[in-house]
């Protein structure tokens, strides 16, 4: 079980398990703090250690580059020869060899040691600052509002009221401060997991480039290598996204706190002070307690907590209550007071004080008091949209109208449905398709309807819809399978579901899935590749009914899942599909997905991964305009999809490192060439980089529709690969989307091959 999200809206209740949440977050971060100073010491240790190696190698080669055998005669046998010519050669490899490990070193500083002690001093730093801004701010508001809750209501109106503006404005302010520092913390969490460990990655990266002899080794790390660096981009691109929403919650938050505090049909809480009565003649005190009311059994559970003495919880104890009386001002001088009557202790009496005058109002409408609530706080989770969009037949009639107008019109126009229309036109032209009197408009002809206004109004109504297109009730049973599983078991598990939505929601979501696929089959000129697809239309066809943090998070979830739908939509939008039966529980997750083969040392060739192969098309630079929903976030469950997103000149743009592997051209060892380069690295290193990449390019070129000759054999693992002996001809081989592999004809069956299992003819 990971960290728990820590909602905005726990920040206006300050509940003991919101500070126990915030506690294991802190715990977490000055664990990470340690763990990086301790590994930079240790890199430090490692650097000089390195440099002592380097200069014995560099003795070692000397030495033997200064000794030259003798030999007898006036001439030197072939033999002789190479046995002399090899110490001058072991000594030029060492000085090499050397050269690279001092390039090694220098890259080590510039990508592993610089970044984790910034991200340690800047971001962890900024973290322990406003942290004990925190702390300072938690101490400053309930201090002040104890000397609130202790006037005496005698006093005059006018200073009853600047006290209470007083406090008023510090709570304010104390709030704003507990979601800043709330939205930092899960902010930082989220940073940590590339901020740490990208540099990691450059630095094995590093390494291994410089043991290029143990190519066996790199190997075993390559395939490790290919997944995180696309994990790191995929996670900084939802971490982009994710923040931007939340950020969005927190701003609609700050505006309007009342309508975010958690409210239930089933229970009530916060915090209330009750009086404690002591022996004469010391009187009574009064403790605060964090109280829990549930309605219908009518329980008030109660616990102490005091935020100054360190976050020490006390014992719970709980009453049932039998009636709520308001107290007034004349029986007891202190506000904002209630009389609880206990039906479990005859004749007792619980006084209890409430935070304000809304608090008060709030716990006399939730325990039954005569006083009614004077303001309704509870949220409205429906939008006003301004448009009756219904999942009628005028609604499907526009859904079939827009796409065929799409697919007739503008099926090749770059950034479809990513490129959004006048809003103003967008919204007359949904009202004109759903209006019974006026549905005579011609999409596939008219010139007065461009193509991204019917895209945004096709949009636009399915947002619009009271309930989205795939229900709330099954909008967990969605997520579920995205999280984890194997291919097979996640379109089992969603085809089990869409058969589960109502009739009508089920055919207009198999026409979209239908239609995207299409538009998904044109992202060569387009540029609306599976994935992209997916993150436009994630948001848009699931939702969940409560947005909170938690649900932000899910995002990425909602778009593994649309592009499953898309990418498998003739299986699962079909009454018999050719899938394994479901079990009744639903379907059982297997294995993760597929990765490239492992076979042993002695027949299996480093797997090579290449960036430009993964970058079938550069949408950097279209001129296109997104929509502020539309941030791009790939999945990282479908490869096919989130390499297809991904873009080379971003990546070589990007300050951050770029790997690049490639085979030796006319070697028979099939020995991989691997260069690193990086901020900071030397120009020897980039330009090896450079020519590493040309290379690859003119490979991808020449494989495309050649043959292929199979110099391994491979059994497949997957039913999108192919089995196949040595010897075995491939026809009409093309680079894959997959890093790595290959797509190739064997038998009449066309599959996935393994890129360094082949050789081309």
């Amino acid at each position: 079980m990971g960290l728990a999200p820590l909602e905005f809206s726990e920040c206006y209740l300050d509940s003991p398990s919101f500070r126990e949440k915030i506690k294991a977050q802190e715990a977490e971060l000055d664990k990470t703090n340690r763990f990086i100073k301790e590994l930079y010491k240790d890199g430090k240790n490692l650097i000089n250690a390195t440099k002592q190696l380097g200069m014995a190698q560099r003795k070692f080669a000397q030495c033997l580059g200064e000794f030259q055998f003798e030999y007898i005669g006036d001439a030197k046998t072939d033999d002789e020869k190479c046995i002399d010519e090899s110490l001058q050669e072991f000594s030029m490899f060492l000085k090499n060899l050397e050269d690279q490990r001092e390039l090694m070193m220098r890259n080590i500083t510039e990508t592993l040691m610089k970044p984790l002690e910034k991200f340690r001093k800047e971001q962890l730093g900024n973290v322990r600052a406003e942290r004990k801004r925190y702390e300072k701010e938690t101490e400053k508001y309930y201090s002040s509002l104890e000397k609130l809750l202790n006037l005496s209501a005698k006093k005059k109106e006018p200073q009853l009221q600047e006290a209470d503006s007083q406090v008023e404005g510090i709570r304010q302010h104390f709030q704003e401060e507990s979601l800043e520092y709330v939205c930092k913390l899960q902010e930082i969490q989220e940073r940590k997991k590339f901020d740490c460990v990208e540099p990691m990655l450059a630095f094995f990266q590093t390494v291994f480039t410089f043991y290029h002899q143990g190519y066996e080794l790199a190997k075993d790390f390559d395939h490790y290598k290919t997944e995180l660096q696309i994990n790191i981009q995929n996670t900084r691109s939802r971490f982009e996204g994710t923040r931007s929403e939340v950020h969005e919650l927190m701003k609609r938050i700050k505006d309007t706190p009342q309508e975010y505090r958690q409210t239930s049909p089933i229970s009530f809480e916060g915090y209330l002070y009750m009086q404690e009565k002591r022996p004469p003649p010391f009187g009574s005190s009064w403790v605060k307690r964090y109280c829990t009311f549930i309605k219908e059994q009518k329980i008030l559970h109660m616990v102490t907590f005091d935020h100054r003495s360190g976050g020490k919880i006390g014992e719970t104890e709980s009453v049932t209550l039998k009636s709520c009386v308001r107290k007034t001002t004349d029986i007891l001088d202190r506000r904002f007071c209630l009389e609880l009557d206990i039906t479990d202790r005859p004749g007792t009496v619980l006084t209890v004080q409430a935070l304000s005058e809304d608090d008060h109002k709030l716990w006399m409408h939730a325990m039954g008091g005569k006083e009614p609530i004077g303001c309704h706080l509870g949220r409205t989770l429906s939008k006003e949209r301004g448009i009756d969009a219904q999942l009628d037949d005028m609604g499907l009639s526009f859904v079939k109208n827009s796409i065929t107008a799409i697919e007739t019109r503008g099926i090749n126009d770059q950034g479809l449905y990513r490129v959004g229309g006048v809003s103003s036109k967008v919204q007359k032209l949904l009202s004109l398709m759903i209006d019974e009197k006026s549905n005579e408009v011609d999409l596939s002809a008219s010139e007065d309807w461009d193509v991204k206004t019917i895209t945004s109004a096709l949009k636009l109504y399915l947002r619009s819809l009271p309930e989205p297109l795939m229900t709330y009730g099954l909008y967990k049973d969605f997520i579920s399978p995205a999280k984890g599983g194997s291919p097979e078991s996640r379109i089992q598990a969603i085809h089990h579901l869409v058969h589960k939505l109502p009739e009508r929601n089920r055919q207009v979501l198999g026409l979209l899935m239908k239609h995207l696929a299409n538009v998904g089959a044109h992202s060569k000129q387009n540029l609306m590749t599976v994935a992209n697809l997916g993150v436009v239309f994630g948001p848009t066809l699931m939702r969940p009914q409560e947005e909170t943090v938690a649900a932000i998070m899910d995002l990425k979830f909602q778009n593994i899942v649309v592009e499953i739908l898309i990418e498998h939509h003739k299986k699962i939008f079909t009454d018999s599909p050719e899938l394994s039966p479901l079990s009744p529980a639903g379907p059982v997750l297997s294995a993760p997905t597929r990765q490239s083969k492992k076979v042993s040392r002695q027949n299996r060739p480093l797997a090579v991964y290449n960036p430009q192969v993964l970058d079938i098309q550069n949408a950097a630079g279209d001129g296109s305009v997104l929509t502020a929903d539309e941030t791009s976030m790939g999945s990282n469950e479908s490869v096919s999809s989130q390499s297809s997103s991904a873009s080379t000149s971003e990546l070589e743009k990007a300050d951050h490192p770029t790997f690049t592997t490639s085979f030796s051209s006319g070697s028979n060892s099939r020995c991989p060439q691997a260069s690193f380069s990086a901020s900071g690295a030397t120009g020897d290193s980039l330009t090896a980089a450079t020519t590493a990449g040309t290379d690859k390019e003119k490979q991808e070129q020449s494989v495309t529709n050649r043959k292929a000759k199979a110099v391994y054999p491979c059994e497949a693992e997957h039913e999108t690969e192919l089995s196949f002996q040595v010897g075995a001809i491939f026809s009409h081989v093309t680079p894959s989307r997959e890093p790595g592999w290959l797509e190739g004809e064997l038998e009449g069956k066309r599959g996935l091959i393994p890129e360094n299992y082949v050789e081309m003819l």
